[in-house]
């Protein structure tokens, strides 16, 4: 953010709370003092968009926690979005609902957020801050697709793959809610995932015709797919790759907020290209059926019902 825009903001805590994040974020905060920003799609491509709120004591908990990853994590969810469509990001706008008494971390979500924005190439383009009773951050993230990866692509016989490894969030949540300590890399799946926006687009490119990001769970998401193109699945869990140190299969495929990609394609995918460029699995878990065979998850030969998955409209 260029010095003069940021010290062209008014007196007040609101604006005092802006510069304390616009000192952090530097350059990467582009085309703030408007009452809007203006962001050029790229000549061809559709304009994608997405938005995602993270809320205290539903999302994230402040003694699970830092102040940095809990901004980083906000973002990072709301990027995932784009990944799910297979978009390059242009940019995030965030709003941050922050109790008074807790100025004193705004700079840290402040760098957790830079961190994020970093890590996806992109930059930040505005927001709102407020104070509120409780601590939440709301992501809108705008991308650019030419063919955007949709949920309703799928069609009988094509293939089911999913990227990364699974089961670290819900192994760390279920640490931390018997009241120990999770193993680290349990925690840092958790704290600090990663949007797979690379992969996506390497993804599109091969043949991937449907996707979506595993924030629900694997056997949700792979549900939601399946229901938006009107198809059956027929799932191994057998076969899904697990985090070390996760065991439970059906745990792991119940597991939320892993930001990982389950897509579809046509024809195989190359899973050793795939590592190659990214020093991460891409695993084939399943296949496309009729919707008259309905949505089977098994492990092995052996049925198993569908596992549930995470409910952000949950008590």
């Amino acid at each position: 953010m260029p010095e003069s825009a940021a010290g062209a903001l008014g007196p007040g805590p609101e604006f005092d709370a802006i510069r304390v994040l616009l000192e952090r974020w530097g350059p990467r905060a582009v085309g703030i003092g408007d009452d809007a920003t203006i962001v050029r799609v790229p000549r061809g491509d559709a304009l994608v968009a997405s938005v995602d709120t993270a809320i205290e004591g539903r999302h994230f908990r402040t003694n699970w926690i830092t102040p940095r990853e809990i901004g980083y994590r906000a973002v990072t969810a709301a990027l995932s979005d784009l990944a799910a469509m297979a978009a390059q990001p242009l940019g995030v706008l965030l709003a941050i609902a922050i109790p008074n008494d807790r100025q004193n971390i705004l700079a840290d979500i402040a760098d957790g957020v830079g961190d994020a924005v970093d890590a996806a190439q992109t930059h930040i383009l505005g927001g709102n801050v407020s104070s509120a009773d409780q601590l939440s951050l709301t992501t809108t993230v705008l991308g650019a697709a030419f063919s955007p990866l949709r949920r309703d692509g799928l069609r009988p016989g094509d293939q089911l793959y999913v990227t990364g490894r699974l089961g670290g969030p819900g192994a760390a949540v279920a640490a931390w809610r018997q009241g120990t300590t999770p193993q680290v890399e349990h925690r840092a799946r958790f704290s600090h995932p990663t949007a797979r926006i690379r992969e996506a687009r390497w993804l599109a490119d091969r043949g991937a015709v449907a996707a979506i990001d595993i924030s629900d769970g694997l056997a949700a998401d792979a549900e939601h797919l399946a229901l938006a193109s009107a198809v059956g699945i027929d799932v191994d869990l057998a076969l899904v790759p697990l985090v070390a140190g996760v065991a439970d299969v059906v745990a792991a495929a119940s597991s939320g907020e892993e930001y990982e990609l389950l897509v579809g394609s046509r024809t195989a995918l190359d899973s050793a290209e795939f590592e190659r460029a990214f020093d991460l699995p891409l695993t084939h878990i399943g296949r496309v059926t009729s919707c008259d065979d309905g949505i089977l998850f098994r492990r092995g030969s052996e049925r198993v019902a569908k596992p549930s998955g995470y409910d952000h409209l949950s008590p």
